[in-house]
């Protein structure tokens, strides 16, 4: 007996699913700035082996965004000023287009549109102060503030790569991410930025004592984790993209934020659902990436 064929095209659906996630993480300007980035003549600060560019580029950095921002939320004045100041939760779709915006042009763009990009986070920055719930003042433009986001980013980005991305870097190539990502860190006003995984390590270690699960923390976590507002067809693949953030959460961060930490559970079906979620999104969105890196070999 011969089957019916299903009228379902892959190509159709790969490229509807690769343009609605597209679409989401590069907002409606998505293919003018891909030009900015991609297209535009110049050199760049990265060569195209660094190993920044294998990270930065690959779609493990879902997961490595949430951990990094579920990370930063445990510095009590880092979290204050998310929560007074950004837009994370009328506009969380805006936000994450803008970091990715950020990350991609200061990983692949002309040497000028990096320039710029740093410009325009650092003039956020200087506005951005206040008074936190403890009565202590804080500047997101404080050097010392600035350290822990940039050191909770890069462990949260080779940790979600080490993991889930496409060709795991050796211990010499994570240094080199490490290092990499100083030039951007000392862009940024960022003094004495860690150029190893071990100094990266000891830097996170330095800020434990200042670290709590603030009121602030963990409804921020909640709102990544469980509120954010979805698509009723995208909240099995977030969920997913989620439950992976969680499982590289290290130990101590689970009380604070009222995390679970269920080993056997994570170790097995979070780590399967976590890559599938990622082997998902790379599959859609491989086409366009691909294209946008032959355009850039073109020049």
């Amino acid at each position: 007996m011969v089957l019916p064929r299903l009228p379902v095209d892959a190509a159709e659906i790969r490229a509807r699913v690769g343009g609605e996630v597209f679409a989401r993480v590069s907002g409606p300007d998505g293919a003018r700035r891909r030009e900015q980035i991609f297209d535009a003549p110049g050199k760049r600060w990265f060569a195209e082996d660094r190993p920044i560019r294998r990270v930065h580029g690959d779609t493990a950095m879902f997961v490595g965004g949430l951990r990094a921002l579920l990370l930063q939320s445990l510095h009590p004045l880092a979290m204050a000023g998310v929560a007074t100041h950004s837009d994370f939760r009328a506009d969380p779709w805006g936000r994450l287009q803008r970091t990715s915006f950020f990350l991609a042009a200061t990983t692949f763009g002309p040497e000028d549109e990096a320039e710029r990009a740093i410009a325009r986070v650092r003039g956020v920055h200087r506005r951005v102060r206040g008074t936190a719930p403890d009565g202590r003042q804080y500047a997101a433009s404080d050097p010392h503030l600035l350290r822990w986001v940039h050191l909770a980013e890069i462990d949260s980005f080779l940790a979600a790569y080490q993991r889930y991305g496409t060709d795991p870097l050796t211990p010499a190539e994570q240094d080199g991410y490490v290092l990499d990502t100083g030039l951007v860190a000392e862009k940024l006003g960022i003094d004495d930025p860690p150029r190893t995984v071990a100094a990266l390590a000891e830097q996170l270690a330095a800020y434990r004592p200042e670290l709590a699960g603030t009121p602030q923390a963990r409804q921020a976590a909640r709102y990544l984790l469980v509120s954010a507002p979805l698509p009723l067809a995208a909240r099995a693949p977030y969920s997913a993209l989620a439950a992976a953030a969680v499982g590289l959460m290290p130990v101590w961060t689970r009380r604070p934020l009222r995390l679970p930490y269920l080993p056997v559970l994570e170790g097995t079906v979070g780590r399967l659902a976590g890559w599938g979620a990622v082997s998902g999104i790379r599959w859609a969105t491989s086409a366009a990436k691909t294209a946008g890196q032959s355009a850039e070999s073109d020049r």
